[in-house]
């Protein structure tokens, strides 16, 4: 068994829950989305009814293009949002439903993941007491990370992913994400019809943790940022005739621009072994999410973890034979993977 290096800090944490708490709902994503927006309130303490105006609307967002938001068959909340965008109900009845009916579990499930809690809490329940939740001091200083401008365009990727996964039903077939290459989008095809997800950029920074896959320094998925990231083929583009599947999940990775295309950077060379086995942990980190990237991980690479080693050996053996020159670049952070 090989053990990961996990750095403790906030942002690792929140991108726990993001990534890989429980999918019985998507209510956690709306909470989060909701919380990004509270960032720059002046109190800590933010009420139901302040909250519930922001929950609301990216639920109601949300289901206008996908109507499945969670795994049970009903849902009472989501009847009061769906009629809202059916014009049958007011956004002050919006508002007073969500906070009747918005809230009961997602706050209370918000900081586990894997059946536990996990170490730092980024607001208190003080429903009881208060009407509200009180954010924490962890969420301030998250807030004030280099990350924090990234996490709005992962949850909302994740979310999305999620969805289809929900859509097409991965309990009864596996699902196939793809790579559009020109579109630097992330696609399936159901029914053979193709759907367009999300970024691949944003659906990739939150499992490399916001940092360059190669030499680790900081990366963002924010368009207008000077670190924006690039989205890389770990082996060559150029081998496509050769690597299978080489636009594939498991080949894909973020590079800051130095590494992927400056003057020192990787091109067409062929990372060398310290960096196969490290995109074989982060394709593991994959697969311990849920869906539906995990099962297409698994479709691509192999159903347990020894087929999928002995998958990126006959890969890196086939790109040496072709691409001949190794490529490691100089590391300017803390090794993730």
């Amino acid at each position: 068994m090989e053990f990961y290096q996990v750095d403790p800090s906030l942002e690792n944490y929140w991108r726990s829950i993001i990534l890989f708490g429980r999918n019985v709902a998507s209510y956690k994503f709306a909470l989060a989305k909701s919380l990004y927006e509270m960032n720059k309130s002046e109190n800590d303490l933010i009420t139901l009814e302040a909250l519930a105006e922001p929950f609301s609307r990216h639920l109601c967002e949300h289901l206008k293009h996908t109507p499945k938001q969670i795994t049970s068959k009903s849902s009472k909340f989501l009847d009061v949002c769906s009629a809202f965008n059916e014009g049958t109900l007011s956004k002050d009845l919006l508002v007073t439903s969500t906070m009747k009916l918005g809230f009961n579990n997602v706050i209370d499930a918000f900081h586990n993941v894997n059946n536990e809690e996990i170490g730092k809490r980024f607001f208190l329940d003080e429903r009881k007491t208060q009407k509200g939740i009180r954010l924490t001091d962890n969420f301030f200083t998250l807030a004030e990370s280099e990350q924090f401008e990234s996490f709005e365009n992962e949850t909302e990727a994740r979310w999305r992913l999620v969805e289809q996964g929900w859509k097409m039903g991965v309990s009864r077939s596996l699902i196939s994400v793809e790579y559009d290459r020109e579109l630097k989008t992330l696609f399936t095809v159901d029914k053979e019809r193709r759907v367009d997800i999300t970024s691949c950029r944003d659906s990739l920074n939150g499992y490399q943790k916001g940092h360059c896959f190669y030499c680790h320094d900081h990366i963002s998925v924010e368009k207008k940022s000077e670190k924006l990231a690039d989205v890389d083929h770990f082996f060559p583009w150029m081998l496509k005739d050769t690597i299978n599947n080489v636009n594939g999940i498991w080949n894909l990775v973020l590079a800051c621009s130095d590494c992927n295309r400056g003057q020192d950077g990787k091109f067409a060379k062929v990372p060398n072994i310290e960096l196969v086995k490290q995109l074989h942990k982060r394709n593991e980190y994959f697969i311990n999410s849920h869906l539906p990237l995990r099962e297409t991980l698994i479709q691509q690479t192999g159903k347990n973890e020894q087929q999928r080693k002995s998958f990126l050996q006959n890969q890196y053996r086939l790109a040496r034979k072709m691409a001949i020159h190794e490529w490691y670049p100089e590391i300017k952070g803390i090794i993730t993977f």
